[in-house]
């Protein structure tokens, strides 16, 4: 990297041998009402130039707290309750907040996980950039501007001047996220936290930003505190993984040798638990499908225009009654899209849809109507898609009360109650959560809530998207195998949207691979994956973190 800027030797931590950064004994809590709530425990790790050491664990672990802790950033109510944080051999952790933050940005930066939330709508990413620039730098304008076109050729940009001039709304997730790093690395800092950098983003374009910090450490020696939940990516992309549980450090140890054979009890229940990892007994084909042996879902040649661009462009593609079909691509693939015509949620610009049998693809809103009992949709997000002020049962209920039955009003109510019971003991929540809110539960048990909407109408299809993606490792596998057990037990078919690749081996027979709008390749699960013919799919399979992972 470029060293005209002449930061480092200006510092006024003068930089003696040792770790960059040291946690030493570091104890976090958080002021809830009259009572302290501690969210790391007596942590401790070093550091060293040119290191990463990733630290990961499950929601509520205390990763994030640490991220915080080190560059000063705890929330309202979060507080240093014992140890220190060390940079060059120095205590940074009681340095007041102005001598604090003439150090974070210059000497600890953040590239944080959300663009969209980190970088300000209004404003165009250049200046922003600029910003760091024009708080540790005695660069003049011009010079700063200047420096701005080097550090967006630097990550990759082209025609760097068209992209100071963009908002961050018209970037794609992954040029935003460009921009993050590009604003982290402005004032060649020692360390950068990255807090979940590439959370969210698809296969490649996470790649490609890894490969870009990488980069960008191996140029310039900086340390990198990588915060992920993904164990793939700290397997691929660390020295040293820390893991944590309920804010303690369970097992610090050299990647390699925590791969291999890691020693806590809870690290071996995160790597076998991995989709990866995981195989699942399934029965397609069993008595209870066999007894309508027809397709459940028929796509033939169809398209969906948005404003003159297609935005799903001549697809076809057959699922079997209880098999699972799956669906990958980037972000814009079109994916998504298919999924809201087979759900009725959006009709096609041209071609045939068939669902169970009945053609539905010009079919509007009213007539779609009656398949709904018959298809049904999961979400990736389901506290997104539930009312706050119901409480499950309402919550589940939902359909039942679109498609009311004949009895009288009472019993109904208490027939409907019997169904939400059933759908919810089928998604391995017990009748007592009946009154909890969504607020109540963690992420795992309003997912079950999500399927369980979804099957108390007992529909025959299912449309799963991204049901997954926003859930902990262990989570995942839970919410993995209750859907293979309910296919199993009900004969469902699934159609599942997914950028998680290890996802969709573990429970599919078909997949197609989506790209810009057009399938590139389809077929049986093993054969795609093993021996892909298109090269996009070969790309993709090449981006997969967890090389590492792969013998474990």
């Amino acid at each position: 990297m470029s060293s005209h800027l002449g930061q480092r030797a200006a510092r006024d931590i003068t930089a003696p041998s040792g770790p960059v950064l040291a946690v030493d004994e570091l104890s976090v809590g958080y002021q809830v009402g009259h009572r302290t709530k501690t969210a790391v425990r007596n942590v401790s790790f070093e550091l060293e130039r040119g290191q990463v050491l990733a630290l990961v664990g499950e929601s509520g672990s205390g990763k994030s707290t640490i991220g915080h802790a080190v560059l000063g950033m705890l929330p309202e109510g979060g507080r240093l309750l014992g140890g220190a944080v060390r940079y060059q051999g120095r205590t940074i952790s009681d340095l007041p907040g102005g001598r604090l933050r003439e150090l974070r940005g210059r000497a600890i930066s953040l590239i944080p996980q959300d663009p969209m939330v980190s970088l300000d709508p209004v404003r165009r990413v250049g200046p922003q950039v600029e910003d760091a620039l024009r708080l540790h730098t005695s660069l003049d304008t011009k010079a700063r501007r200047k420096r701005v076109h080097e550090l967006f050729e630097l990550v990759g940009f082209q025609d760097v001047e068209r992209r100071y001039r963009q908002f961050p709304h018209e970037l794609s997730g992954g040029m935003r996220q460009r921009i993050l790093i590009a604003a982290a690395v402005a004032a060649e800092p020692d360390v950068i936290v990255a807090d979940e950098p590439t959370s969210g983003l698809d296969a490649t374009v996470q790649a490609q930003v890894l490969d870009l910090i990488d980069d960008l450490r191996h140029r310039s020696g900086t340390s990198v505190l990588l915060i992920t939940h993904d164990l793939g990516v700290a397997a691929d992309r660390s020295d040293l993984v820390g893991v944590l549980r309920d804010g303690r450090l369970a097992e610090l140890a050299p990647t390699a040798e925590f791969v291999r054979s890691p020693r806590d009890e809870y690290s071996r229940h995160l790597l076998d638990n991995l989709p990866s990892q995981l195989s699942f007994t399934r029965h397609t084909g069993d008595g209870t499908v066999s007894k309508d042996p027809g397709p459940a879902v028929e796509v033939t040649n169809l398209s969906k225009h948005y404003g003159g661009r297609a935005a799903v462009d001549d697809i076809s593609f057959t699922v079997a009654r209880g098999q699972t079909f799956s669906i990958v691509g980037e972000s814009g693939s079109g994916k998504s899209t298919t999924a809201r015509v087979l759900t009725g949620l959006t009709q096609p610009s041209a071609g045939q849809v068939s669902l169970l049998g009945t053609e539905v693809g010009a079919l509007g809103a009213t007539a779609f109507r009656p398949l709904r009992r018959e298809v049904q949709i999961v979400f990736q997000n389901p506290y997104a898609s539930f009312d706050p002020r119901f409480d499950v049962l309402s919550v589940v209920e939902e359909p039942l009360r679109s498609f009311p039955s004949a009895s009288s009003r009472r019993r109904r109510r208490q027939e409907n109650r019997d169904r939400v019971v059933a759908a919810l003991e089928a998604a391995s929540l017990p009748a007592s959560f009946l009154h909890r809110h969504p607020n109540e539960l963690s992420g795992g048990q309003r997912q079950r809530v999500a399927i369980a909407r979804a099957l108390v109408l007992e529909p025959k299809v299912v449309v799963l998207d991204e049901p997954i993606s926003a859930l902990d490792v262990s989570v995942q596998a839970q919410i993995l195998e209750l859907l293979v057990t309910l296919q199993n037990e009900l004969g469902l078919t699934y159609v599942l949207i997914s950028h998680d690749l290890a996802v969709v081996r573990a429970i599919s027979d078909q997949v197609a691979v989506m790209r810009h709008g057009r399938i590139v390749e389809q077929g049986d699960i093993a054969q795609v994956f093993e021996t892909p013919a298109a090269p996009y799919t070969a790309e993709l399979l090449d981006a997969v973190a967890g090389r590492r992972l792969a013998d474990h």
